[in-house]
């Protein structure tokens, strides 16, 4: 990863700036990263997936991470990718955690549900009350497509309009948000405000419902990182992160109470931390060995990237 140097010389070190260990709580939500697989190479991709990308997780490490579901205080399942529907354990891990009663998120890119083989997955998740967290980065085709590919957008739009019509967005068991990406090295402008924009828009052009819009800012690392050192914009994009740092932000951090698991069963702090293969402080670094005595009041790793999530009011 070439672009390292650049974002830890490009501002004073993130621990700086906070000026204190960030410890973890007891983990209540256990994610899953569990492919590299996807039909679609974002822009912004932290993990750098693609339809060239292979890795996929096995049934072993499928099965032991519902073990750990089911026997720790986990409550919530967040499933993630890639394209996590292209995942041969995708529909395995939805059927156990729902056998358990326990809340299941699932992101998706949602041009996946377009695809053949993938179709019956809107009705497949409505039956099991599976949350859709959806990435839409704009509400308009031209830096949607920027972002995402040309005809994404509109792609995007056909399977929202399929899902409203299930009652997702509108039937308060079926919970539909969406995510914000902006398309370029800037901050999100305020979430209530791109929410209430999203909101009118997609209702009165589209006749779209959704629950809440999250706005997530660009992390510097994966393709964006390459994008930023490659074109010289990494000391501006991180001097602006860390010029907007908000110290309010770092107890709500998403890291503090969640287990983040790779596709072949390594564990990280976070999503992010997992694409930079910074594992989990300590001797234990699977779900294998890892015990829960491991996970509370670890402290958390960091580095520069890091300051993707604690600019304005904060993006996880």
């Amino acid at each position: 990863m070439p672009y390292l140097k650049s974002l830890q010389e490009a501002v004073q070190p993130f621990t700086k700036t906070v000026g204190r260990d960030i410890l973890a709580k007891n983990p209540k939500t256990l994610q899953l990263n569990i492919t590299r697989k996807c039909n679609l190479a974002c822009k912004h991709c932290h993990v750098a997936c693609s339809p060239a990308r292979s890795e996929d997780m096995e049934m072993r490490t499928a099965e032991r991470a519902m073990q750990i579901l089911k026997e720790w205080d986990f409550t919530t399942l967040d499933i993630t990718g890639g394209a996590p529907e292209m995942s041969g354990v995708y529909r395995y891990l939805i059927d156990t955690a729902a056998s358990m009663d326990k809340k299941i998120m699932s992101r998706s890119n949602l041009t996946i549900f377009n695809e053949d083989g993938y179709r019956d997955l809107p009705e497949f998740l409505k039956e099991r009350k599976v949350e859709i967290v959806a990435s839409l980065p704009f509400y308009e085709e031209v830096k949607t497509d920027k972002v995402r590919g040309i005809g994404v957008f509109h792609d995007s739009i056909e399977v929202l309009q399929r899902l409203c019509a299930l009652g997702y967005g509108r039937d308060e068991e079926l919970q539909l948000n969406l995510v914000y990406n902006p398309s370029g090295a800037m901050i999100p402008a305020g979430q209530d405000e791109l929410e209430a924009i999203y909101r009118t828009k997609l209702k009165d052009e589209y006749d779209i419902d959704f629950n809440n819009l999250f706005s997530m800012t660009n992390s510097p690392i994966g393709r964006f990182g390459e994008w930023l050192d490659r074109s010289g914009n990494m000391d501006r994009y991180l001097t602006r992160l860390c010029d907007a740092f908000n110290p309010a932000t770092v107890d709500e951090l998403m890291c503090l109470d969640t287990l983040s698991v790779d596709y072949d069963g390594s564990v990280y702090d976070c999503d992010f931390n997992l694409a930079l293969g910074m594992s989990i402080a300590g001797p234990h670094k699977t779900i294998f060995d890892i015990e829960k005595e491991d996970l509370i009041g670890r402290k958390i790793r960091t580095m520069n990237h890091c300051y993707t999530c604690t600019a304005g009011s904060g993006s996880s």
